[in-house]
């Protein structure tokens, strides 16, 4: 008995090499594209990801996928509709794609035509022989697409096109024909574009630093073809823009950031306060202190002239240079008087202003024992930063912390840890381990995680830690270092990770750093674990029953 079309074990006649998808009643001719090297299937298998731009399956990696959960082109789905996109995504064959897609056509959904073009790829991309694809089996998955186009979202057929090129599909074909058409129809027509021939150099400058393509994809080459630009180009407006540019996304460019420096030197006279603290912003986030010798002298200047008449940008200026470690005397006498703190309480931006005033004083005791001036009043001091930072929050699905909170919840026990535990004055730390002198990591409850501040002197430490005999000798903190608490080039850490370690340091805290890429090499959880117990181990700490 014949069996009919879509049922397993059925067999469509092969195509000859080099055929490509074409409407019913079209002739089939040989590609200019990757098709061909797909359907003759005699490319390695990264060669066809190359092409594809979709990786080769591999082991599932530490750490969540960066794609998301969501399905492209529609939201979650449950039930049958979700159970069919696991099939599309399990298939083991081109043909195996057609039959879930024909055979259940109450179930498909707009979304499921994207899964299964990506799977395609990825089912021609991961073999190191992939099979060979019918005729019959594009054909139909052509004409399903191009049946139930009308009925995407702007996203699913965005996605199914670009899988569609990116598989060879030629572009005058019905496939293509068909969804670029649909694109056409949802996408309003756009404007002609405006040509202003007339602007000058720095006109064009500055509109290139505008432009929404650029802060949304960095070109760094693009940047640092800026500093060829001639002296009169350079405006206030102009060198605000890369330096925002710069601090956004973290591009930390010698040249650019000397170019910068040497203008805020020759236009000091020019420059208001609420300008400069735009221009100083990403010497301080990137770490970076600038060669140029008149920098901080021309800063000190700037401040002494004008920290009375904007204070909240005198401030923002200071914490700039706080990240480099390089506060001026003369500036926190003023920012610490009673008449700054007193005029800033009655102001909108008080809240802020007191954070930054209450690490500025941090840093003071800290980082400056020879200092003498005023402080801030103990009644005016707030947390510093009692919550993890913004950029952590806004990025956690892609964060190391719970695959090593787990990590550790099942090496030590959750009773021996602490995370996001916020201690004096105010920095939240991502793991707290109470450790005795002995190196035994002890229960978190039964101790007190906190050291004290200010941090008592040698002396001092030596008694208190000789009459409290029971008590924790150090205070171990587990740092993740995420690839985004790095300047772009991955080697610099941004100026306030950079100071928050720093200040843990001096208050007494032995820190640990996990960075992101021995993170990242880890391949799931019983790894981890051993990474961890090394870790650990390295610093002669014990636990379980030999450790107490």
């Amino acid at each position: 008995m014949r069996r009919p079309r879509g049922e397993p074990g059925s067999r469509a006649p092969r195509p000859t090499e080099g055929a490509t998808c074409a409407g019913p009643g079209e002739p089939w001719s040989p590609p200019n594209s990757m098709l061909r090297v797909l359907l003759s299937a005699q490319a390695s298998a990264a060669r066809l990801s190359g092409l594809l731009l979709l990786p080769p399956v591999q082991p599932c990696c530490l750490g969540p996928s960066k794609w998301g959960d969501r399905p492209p082109g529609g939201g979650l789905h449950a039930g049958p509709v979700q159970g069919l996109q696991r099939l599309l995504e399990q298939a083991r064959s081109p043909g195996e794609l057609l039959r879930w897609l024909g055979q259940n056509p109450t179930k498909v959904r707009a979304h499921h035509y994207p899964v299964a073009l990506r799977r395609l790829g990825q089912l021609l991309g991961s073999q190191p022989r992939p099979p060979p694809v019918e005729q019959a089996t594009l054909q139909d998955l052509s004409q399903l697409i191009i049946r139930n186009c009308p009925s995407f979202d702007p996203h699913t057929v965005h996605v199914c096109l670009h899988l569609a090129v990116l598989l060879g599909f030629p572009s005058d074909g019905p496939l293509m024909c068909a969804l670029e058409q649909e694109r056409r129809f949802r996408l309003p027509p756009k404007p002609p574009p405006t040509l202003q021939p007339d602007l000058c150099g720095g006109q064009r400058l500055e509109a290139a630093l505008s432009c929404p393509h650029l802060l949304r994809r960095p070109r760094q080459h693009l940047i640092r073809s800026l500093a060829e630009a001639r002296p009169e180009e350079l405006t206030p407006n102009v060198m605000v823009l890369l330096a925002q540019h710069l601090a956004r996304h973290r591009l930390r460019e010698p040249q650019l950031l000397e170019a910068i420096a040497h203008f805020l030197v020759v236009q000091e006279a020019q420059l208001s306060s609420k300008v400069v603290q735009k221009l100083v912003l990403p010497f301080g986030r990137l770490n970076y202190l600038p060669l140029e010798q008149q920098f901080m002298p021309c800063l000190e200047r700037i401040l002494a002239r004008e920290a009375g008449v904007a204070p909240l940008a005198t401030v923002n200026i200071l914490m700039s240079l706080c990240q480099l470690r390089c506060l001026p005397l003369r500036a926190l006498h003023f920012v610490f008087s009673p008449s700054f703190i007193n005029h800033i309480c009655g102001t909108p931006h008080a809240l802020i202003v007191r954070r930054y005033l209450s690490l500025l004083d941090t840093a003071v005791e800290l980082e400056l024992p020879g200092y003498r001036g005023p402080r801030l009043p103990r009644r005016q001091q707030v947390p510093i930063f009692p919550q993890p930072l913004i950029t952590d929050r806004a990025r956690c699905k892609y964060s190391h912390k719970d695959i090593v909170a787990e990590g550790l919840r099942q090496l030590l026990g959750e009773e021996k840890y602490r995370q996001d535990l916020t201690v004096p004055p105010g920095y939240c730390t991502d793991f707290l381990l109470c450790v005795s002198s002995s190196g035994a990591v002890l229960p978190v409850r039964t101790q007190d995680p906190f050291l004290p501040y200010p941090p008592r002197s040698c002396a001092q430490g030596q008694a208190a830690s000789q009459a409290t005999t029971h008590g924790p000798a150090q205070r171990v903190v587990l740092m993740l270092r995420e690839r985004w608490h790095f300047c772009r080039d991955g080697q610099v850490l941004l100026g306030s990770r950079a100071l928050r370690e720093r200040h843990l340091g001096l208050l007494g805290y032995q820190l640990l750093p996990l960075p992101f890429e021995e993170l990242e090499s880890q391949r799931g959880l019983p790894q981890l674990k051993s990474y961890l117990r090394h870790k650990l181990q390295a610093l002669g700490l014990r636990w379980g029953p030999e450790g107490g």
